[in-house]
């Protein structure tokens, strides 16, 4: 017996919620997603999928997975590095031909799971090209750039120190995103490991007693900074994204098990938290980072008194 679980045509976060909920009815039965409406996809819907069709593979019998029909979303997933990475996850039906990802793509659909992997991934992605798409789409400094690199870095070594199994990262621009009508970076890291709950709990799980919870976990890793480590200060990458995410007026969203919890821009209209969602092992990290609005122009100071429009004081035109 086959379950077909439709993919909707937007294939996002909120996509991926609906298709662990539809696909954890299947039971034993296989699982067909069935994504030939899908009309648009970000990283985290793509790295989402991947998970999903690697959680769902029942004694070494992988999932079906039916490729968009437009062609141009279908080429767009090829762009992205979606079919190469799917070749070891589905049985694929209708996919086109995998491609090495296309330069336009700022990190393709990406494997993680080794130190290697992430020096890897930091290569693709290496400083100029971030301060090249920071500074002349984004509106970014070169400071910011450092930083990005820093986080993209972080975000990929969580994976191989928390999750206990690969994972994958993916990153790409968009002229908008959702309601805000700007040019924002999309990235997004998904595994199936532990997830926070299953990393905190040996350390900190008794003192929170009968109230211990994935969101109750998550909400101790986010919010206040506790980690799985005794020694003060190790284990405060997520902090630091956070940090970061903050300061530029971005997004940063983690799902863990049976929860979700956010930092809530202005421009998104989602819930700091959620709670009862459908169980999913691992955690998947949505990070959305906005274009910079231009700074307004200076005005120019009024000339000093005494002096002319377009002659400095002190200085005598030859």
């Amino acid at each position: 017996m086959t379950r077909v679980v439709a993919v909707p045509p937007t294939l996002d976060s909120d996509a991926f919620d609906a298709l662990i909920a539809e696909a954890s009815r299947a039971g034993d039965e296989r699982v067909l997603f069935d994504a030939r409406h899908v009309r648009f996809a970000d990283p985290y819907g793509m790295t989402g999928l991947l998970a999903l069709g690697e959680y769902f593979t029942r004694d070494e019998v992988r999932p079906i997975l039916q490729f968009p029909q437009s062609s141009d979303v279908a080429g767009y997933f090829t762009r992205m590095g979606f079919v190469a990475a799917a070749e070891d996850v589905f049985e694929m039906h209708d996919a086109p031909r995998a491609k090495p990802a296309e330069n336009s793509v700022l990190l393709p659909i990406t494997v993680v799971g080794s130190p290697d992997d992430v020096h890897g991934v930091i290569e693709q992605l290496n400083e100029h090209r971030i301060g090249k798409l920071l500074s002349e789409q984004l509106g970014y400094s070169q400071v910011d750039a450092m930083a990005f690199s820093m986080l993209l870095s972080e975000v990929s070594q969580n994976i191989v120190e928390h999750a206990e199994g690969a994972g994958w990262v993916g990153i790409q621009t968009y002229r908008r995103w959702r309601r805000i009508d700007k040019r924002v970076v999309v990235i997004a890291v998904a595994d199936l490991g532990v997830g926070f709950r299953g990393s905190l709990e040996r350390e900190h799980a008794a003192r929170f007693g009968d109230r211990w919870s994935d969101a109750t976990a998550l909400e101790a890793a986010f919010i206040h900074g506790v980690t799985r480590f005794r020694d003060p200060g190790r284990g405060q990458g997520l902090k630091q994204i956070r940090k970061r995410v903050l300061r530029w007026g971005g997004k940063i969203a983690i799902r863990s098990g049976t929860a979700r919890i956010a930092d809530v821009p202005d421009w998104d209209d989602g819930e700091p938290l959620v709670t009862a969602l459908a169980a999913f092992p691992g955690a998947q990290i949505l990070i959305v980072l906005p274009a910079r609005d231009p700074a307004p122009p200076q005005q120019a100071a009024p000339p000093a008194r005494g002096t002319r429009p377009g002659v400095r004081p002190g200085i005598r035109r030859p």
